[in-house]
């Protein structure tokens, strides 16, 4: 990759570090899962630049105090709170239909793992639902805004768990297979990238520009609450070496790829630790897979996608 992006932040380097100088006046901002963790700290720091900011949230309560806490931690009263159920399609459609106006930054950021099997009221495997379809679902929604607003970003939250697995284009659904949690997960994590991938293809000429991330093992989130044990991984220096974030460390690549002028025109790649992330290896839990990058999968993606949502309908 021989034009792979790099910058002057690391792995160490905090959503402040990445933000210092970066004026979102006049900018307006939609963050999903905006309630706690990463979220809410890529809320804080849009906020704290300036912009406009809707925490997109399924409980309207707890969004409500987030947003009165960054009110007052930023001094920004431009901090909105609007009900978002991933799980739920009625919800997102309303959630677009209540929108007006352009958008110029769209956060991808709520997200489920390894989840018991669950499963939405269409019969979707929960895991690959909320942390792809209904994202796909209100991105594309937002389309049209995103276009609106000249020069917009959407970034999308994904996961070193990508390169556990592939998309099971055969049962995305565990519909005649046995469920396995885990798998579920990585393939959910994998359309993360590739939907960046393809939207960064379609949506070129809009002056769109659409990223993945990786946003590194983090203490003290939501994300693992459905495991009885946390695997070693998530140990501070486990077996791969690489060492537990805090929260203001993991929303750092979120934040530079949502704000920084460093990445101005970046589009269709994946990040972790503020880099653009190398080719994974097998045996290193880091980089990332051809798999994830694969034009063809990306498009085909996109149709599954697509007849998903519009067969729900």
């Amino acid at each position: 990759m021989s034009n792979r992006i790099s910058t002057p932040f690391t792995a160490r380097s905090t959503v402040a570090d990445v933000i210092a100088g970066v004026d979102l006046t006049g900018k307006r901002a939609i963050v999903t899962g905006a309630s706690s963790g990463i979220g809410m700290e890529t809320a804080r720091a849009l906020a704290s630049a300036g912009a406009e900011v809707t925490l997109a949230v399924r409980d309207i309560e707890a969004g409500a105090r987030v947003a009165e806490d960054i009110i007052a931690a930023t001094g920004n009263s431009n901090v909105l709170v609007e009900r978002l159920d991933l799980s739920d399609q009625t919800s997102v459609s309303a959630f677009v239909a209540r929108w007006s106006g352009p958008l110029d930054i769209l956060i991808d950021n709520a997200g489920i793992m390894a989840t018991p099997e669950l499963r939405t009221k269409e019969g979707w495997e929960l895991q690959f639902a909320t942390n792809h379809l209904v994202h796909f679902a209100l991105t594309t929604g937002l389309h049209d805004a995103l276009r609106a607003a000249g020069q917009s970003r959407v970034v999308v939250v994904s996961s070193v768990g990508h390169v556990n697995g592939e998309v099971l284009f055969d049962d995305i659904d565990f519909t005649r297979h046995p469920y396995d949690a885990w798998a579920a997960y990585s393939q959910s994590k994998t359309a993360n990238i590739l939907f960046a991938v393809e939207a960064s293809r379609r949506w070129a000429g809009d002056g769109i520009a659409v990223n993945a991330l990786n946003p590194g093992r983090i203490a003290d989130t939501n994300l693992s609450r459905h495991i009885e044990t946390p695997p070693a991984t998530f140990d501070p220096k486990g077996s791969t070496g690489v060492s537990v974030k805090n929260i203001e460390q993991g929303a750092a690549t979120s934040v530079l790829l949502a704000a920084s002028p460093l990445v101005d025109g970046v589009s269709g790649r994946y990040f972790e630790d503020c880099q653009e992330a190398v080719p994974f290896e097998a045996g290193v839990r880091r980089g990332v897979t051809e798999y994830a990058l694969d034009p063809e999968k990306a498009e085909r993606l996109w149709q599954v996608s697509i007849d998903k949502i519009t067969g729900a309908r």
